[in-house]
């Protein structure tokens, strides 16, 4: 019903119209229809009655009467902007026909130029003063009069492109020209918005900066306002990012260096992080509300290079709380803080990484200084020294931790774990190296009577001394010493647990690889096929007539440790006993050659004193001493020694163990507690035991490892990785060779000297040769 009055009128000039006229597409608006109603109408008109409409008569009296200063009216009066359809139809037809008319009253151009003129008079003579004049009373007022103007000219846009569409349509593109659009906008860039824009950049970033300091603002009002911005870009971001983002950055730089140095001088440094920290959330969620997308890595650095990266340092060495404070007092939080806030960086992880080394290095050399001090106070100084390796493994275990759970375990502060490390536990102190005092540790744990710990804690700790282990550089030198215990420890049946045993050596194989376990390995497996081999012999002992009970544990030479094998006179039943065994041996295994080392054997020896007697729990060495006491008759050293056969390197530590030990089996003469040449012994019938069963141990001779022996192997895997790369390279230079070797050898790092010496070596084996134009150069020889 509202549209009848439009549609008779529009039907209405069609039925006066004698000429085709090409499709017209009418857009009649209503105020009671939101969406335009469009009508397709194919017309024949007389171009308006065969009148020439003039250019004055046309502007003047239709265009600019009925909707230019309309329009103005309405949008500084404050009203709704709106056309009765009728008054829209005779707007638009007026401009059609003005723009369809023959040359040379066809006023196209004149009307595409009035459109122009028309949005920058009122511009000029309207909207700039109206802003002007709201300069200078604060920047709220000015931003919301710039809001109130732009919307005014995108509505007065609009409409002036709909009174003209057929401008648009055909004279625009004909000429390529700006659209009526991208003409009022550039029409407002020139006369608006380059005259406003330093005033409007700074009431914005006043605004920001009062939301900063916690004031409440229009966000929305300065949203509208950085759209503004973005239209003048004309479809990019070039005005946004000249005339607002860089003084942005520029006042943000200056505004976080102002609190840089406000917060740096009064608050510590977990204090000034939580600020930091709160600063970048806000700062993100800024941009989020009101600012571009593209300015928020802008933002971010900006204010990351000013609250973290130029005081980094202060921060970290701040005294009282900087980084090693935090450690020092386990502060999680804080560290957790500052490893995300420095990550921002770059390279913002590798100060704070250095100073977690130096830190743990610290709190390493601290319980090496303890030890020190011990010895220094007269401790006597042993391989075994649990308290220590304790120590090392809970600082382990515990920074282990902090990198993991505090640092992410970000591949810096792993690096400055294995580098504190490695020095503090390279770094000997006393007569024993760490590398024993941690072989023992295991040893005191896997041994029988040891460590009192379930199957779960032997398993913990195993796997934390490998991870100790890990940081040596004499590896080979701990695998020495750790077989050597591991023989005493199955040859002497102390071992509490096999299974935990062969989990040791399966950790120590994912560490060091096949060769490194592969004799503990085989020791192993020599017990297992021994113990099938004794039933059987014990089958053959049983057809025997002999008071001994005899069993024979036989060894691959390669696999275990040298032992030295001293010939001692035995009795008669013992010598049978080994006959009938070598014999049976001899029958399974042809090619065998048996080695017999009696230092290893053990034996249990009924003793008789008075109405009561004993188990003693002896070596077979100190069996074969006591079956010589059997007479009752007393012995001198020298006879002793001579009756045994023996010397006396071996015999001394025996006697010792017998007549000076705890349980003194045997007499000695004079009495005092070291053995010599002129001392006499016989059996002490006074000796009385509450325990039935008494082990008597003996001091053992031998080191825990063979120094030489080591360094022998050395020698060789050194040569044997020179001929290796040499036989590669065919010619290297000194230093290249000497690193080549380094970064070869996995098991121990031998000074350039070592190395040095065993390329002389080579040289003189003739397997090298020096370089007849450079001495410093080699060549291999094949």
């Amino acid at each position: 019903a509202a549209l009848q009055p439009a549609v008779r009128l529009i039907f209405h000039l069609l039925l006066r119209s004698s000429q085709t006229l090409p499709l017209i597409i009418i857009s009649i608006y209503s105020i009671e229809t939101a969406p335009p109603i469009i009508l397709s109408i194919s017309t024949m008109s007389h171009q308006n009655n065969g009148n020439i409409i003039q250019l004055e008569d046309g502007w003047n009296n239709v265009i600019k009467k009925g909707a230019i200063d309309v329009l103005e009216k309405t949008l500084d009066d404050g009203f709704d902007t709106s056309f009765v359809p009728s008054e829209y139809i005779r707007i638009y037809t007026t401009c059609y026909d003005m723009c369809t008319q023959r040359s040379p009253y066809n006023w196209s151009r004149d009307l595409y130029n009035r459109h122009g003129e028309t949005i920058e008079a009122y511009l000029r003579n309207t909207v700039l003063p109206a802003l002007q004049d709201k300069t200078g009373q604060g920047g709220t007022i000015l931003l919301n009069e710039l809001k109130h103007r732009w919307s005014n000219h995108q509505i007065m846009n609009k409409w002036l492109k709909k009174f003209f569409t057929y401008l648009d349509r055909y004279y625009v593109k004909h000429h390529s020209l700006p659209t009526l659009e991208q003409a009022g906008l550039g029409h407002f860039k020139t006369e608006i918005y380059q005259n406003s824009k330093e005033n409007t950049t700074s009431a914005i970033i006043s605004l920001i900066d009062e939301e900063r300091e916690g004031e409440i603002i229009d966000k929305t009002l300065v949203k509208s306002i950085i759209e503004l911005y973005e239209s003048m870009g004309m479809g990019s971001l070039d005005s946004y990012t000249n005339d607002l983002e860089q003084p942005l950055l520029d006042a943000t730089r200056a505004y976080y260096g102002r609190k840089r140095e406000d917060w740096i001088a009064k608050d510590s440094t977990p204090d000034y992080l939580i600020k930091a920290e709160k600063a970048l959330g806000e700062e993100k969620m800024r941009v989020v509300e009101y600012l571009n997308p593209a300015t928020e890595p802008k933002v971010r650095k900006v204010v990351e290079d000013e609250i973290l990266q130029k005081v980094q340092m202060n921060l970290l060495e701040k005294e009282g709380s900087g980084c090693s404070v935090l450690l020092a007092n386990d502060k999680t939080d804080d560290l957790k803080r500052m490893f995300k806030l420095f990550s921002r960086l770059e390279s913002g992880l590798q100060p704070m990484a250095n100073i977690v080394e130096k830190f743990i290095t610290s709190q390493g050399n601290a319980c090496i200084e303890k030890r020190q001090s011990r010895l220094d106070s007269g401790e006597k100084d042993k391989n075994d020294d649990p308290e220590f390796v304790k120590s090392l493994i809970d600082l382990h275990e515990k920074y282990l931790g902090v990198i993991r759970e505090t640092f992410a375990s970000h591949h810096l502060f792993q690096k400055a774990l294995k580098n504190s490390f490695e020095e503090i536990i390279n770094n000997d102190v006393g007569q024993f190296s760490n590398a024993e005092l941690m072989s023992t540790f295991c040893d005191r744990i896997l041994k029988s009577g040891g460590e009192k710990l379930s199957e779960t804690e032997v398993e913990q700790n195993l796997d934390r001394i490998v991870q100790l282990f890990s940081f040596l550089n004499d590896k080979d030198l701990f695998a020495e010493i750790y077989r050597n215990q591991l023989a005493k420890r199955l040859l002497n049946q102390r071992s509490a647990s096999d299974d935990a045993e062969k989990a040791m050596i399966a950790k120590l194989k994912v560490q060091c690889g096949t060769q490194f376990t592969s004799k503990m390995e085989g020791m192993l497996n020599d017990l297992a096929v021994g113990s099938e081999q004794k039933s059987e012999f014990d089958q053959r002992m049983e057809q025997l007539d002999t008071k001994l009970s005899f069993g024979v544990q036989v060894l691959t030479t390669g696999n275990w440790p040298s032992y030295k094998a001293p010939e001692v006179a035995l009795p008669p039943q013992m010598s049978k006993c080994m006959e009938v065994f070598k014999e049976w041996h001899d029958n399974k295994h042809q090619k065998r050659r048996l080695t017999w080392v009696h230092s290893l054997g053990n034996a249990t020896v009924r003793a008789t004193y008075g109405k009561k007697s004993y188990d003693l729990q002896v070596t077979t060495l100190q069996a074969v001493v006591l079956n010589s006491f059997n007479d009752g008759k007393t012995y001198g050293f020298t006879e002793l020694k001579e009756k045994l056969n023996v010397d006396d390197i071996t015999l001394k530590p025996l006697m010792h163990s017998l007549s000076c030990g705890k349980h003194k089996i045997i007499t000695k003469s004079p009495a005092s507690n070291k053995i010599a040449s002129t001392d006499s012994f016989s059996p002490n019938a006074k000796f009385t035991c509450n325990m039935r069963k008494i082990r008597i141990p003996v001091a053992s001779v031998e080191s825990s490892h063979n120094k030489n022996r080591v360094e022998e192997d050395r020698s060789v895997a050194i040569e044997a990785a020179i001929v290796r790369i040499m036989k590669a390279r065919k010619t290297l230079s000194h230093q290249q060779l000497v690193a080549e070797v380094l970064s070869q050898l996995a098991f121990f790092k031998p000074q350039p000297r070592v190395i040095k010496k065993r390329i002389e070596a080579l040289i003189d084996r003739e397997y090298l040769e020096r370089s007849s134009e450079n001495s410093q150069q080699y060549n291999y020889l094949a």
